[in-house]
C-alpha cells in the first residue's frame, strides 16, 4: 500500500494541482498583504489569486479541482493540498478574521466566506475623501503622485461604472482625466505654484502623465540649479511643456 501510494504521488508534476513542492509547506507567508475587511479586499483577493495561480492551486478555491471519490490515495493528497491552501489563506487575514475561520476545513468555503461583494457608501465616501484631501505636504513628488495614483486605482476597483461604446464614452473619459489632473495639481506644494499655472494655461491640457513628467524635470532642475531666479525657471518650464508629448 505504501509503495503504491509513493508511486502514485511521485507521478504528480507541477501541471497537476495536487502536486506539492517542498516550498509549499514552508512557514513563509504566500503574500505580504493581510485582509482586514472591505477596505482592502480587492487588493488582497487580487494578490492571493495571483499567488495561487503561480502555485497552480486556484482550483482549490474555485472548486475546479475536486476531491477524488474513487481513489483513496489521491483523495488524501487532495486533503493535504486543501490544508496547505487553507493555511495560506488563514495566514494572510487579520486576527479577527482568523479566529472566525480557524475551525473551517475547506479552502473554497473560507474563500467564499471572506468575499466582500458589496461596498457600502461609507467605503466609497472615505476613498473620495482621501483622494480630495491628499496633498504633497513636503514629500517627494514621486511619492505623492504614486500614492494618489494608487487611490485612483483602488476607487476604480471597487466602483464599477457602466461601460458603453458611444461617442459620449470618450468625452466622459476625457472629463475623468482632466479631473485627475486637477486633483493632482491642487495637492502640490506651493513651490510649484508657478509651474502649475503654466500647465493649467496650456492648450490643450496635458495628460496627468505628461504633467507629472514635466514636474519631475522641474524638480530635478530645481535641485541642480537652486540658485537660479524665477525667470530662468519659467523659461525652463515653458520649454519643457512645449517639448513634452502627450502620453
Amino acid at each position: 500500500m505504501g509503495d503504491t501510494s509513493d508511486t502514485l504521488i511521485s507521478k504528480l508534476d507541477f501541471g497537476d494541482p495536487r502536486y506539492l513542492h517542498p516550498s509549499d509547506i514552508s512557514s513563509t507567508p504566500l503574500i505580504a498583504i493581510k485582509l482586514v475587511g472591505t477596505e482592502n479586499y480587492k487588493f488582497w483577493s487580487c494578490a492571493m489569486t495571483l499567488a495561487l495561480e503561480t502555485k497552480n492551486k486556484i482550483g482549490f478555491i474555485d472548486e475546479t479541482c475536486l476531491k477524488s471519490k474513487d481513489d483513496y490515495i489521491l483523495a488524501k493528497q487532495w486533503d493535504r493540498c486543501n490544508s496547505v491552501v487553507l493555511s495560506w489563506i488563514l495566514n494572510s487575514v487579520s486576527e479577527e478574521l482568523y479566529l472566525g475561520q480557524i475551525f473551517s476545513k475547506i479552502a473554497s468555503e473560507v474563500w467564499t466566506d471572506l468575499k466582500y461583494d458589496k461596498v457600502d457608501g461609507s467605503v466609497v465616501f472615505n476613498l473620495h475623501q482621501k483622494v480630495n484631501s491628499l496633498t504633497q505636504n513636503g514629500s517627494p513628488l514621486s511619492d505623492y503622485y504614486h500614492k494618489l495614483n494608487g487611490l485612483w486605482k483602488k476607487y476604480k476597483s471597487i466602483v464599477h461604472i457602466p461601460q458603453c461604446t458611444c461617442k459620449t464614452a470618450k468625452e466622459l473619459q476625457d472629463h475623468n482625466d482632466i479631473t485627475k489632473l486637477w486633483q493632482f495639481l491642487m495637492g502640490l506644494d506651493d513651490k510649484y505654484q508657478q509651474i502649475r499655472s503654466i500647465i493649467l494655461t496650456t492648450n490643450p491640457l496635458p495628460s496627468i502623465k505628461t504633467a507629472y513628467a514635466t514636474l519631475s524635470r522641474e524638480e530635478s532642475h530645481r535641485s541642480s540649479s537652486a540658485s537660479n531666479h524665477k525667470g530662468q525657471d519659467s523659461a525652463f518650464v515653458s520649454k519643457t511643456m512645449s517639448n513634452s508629448k502627450k502620453f
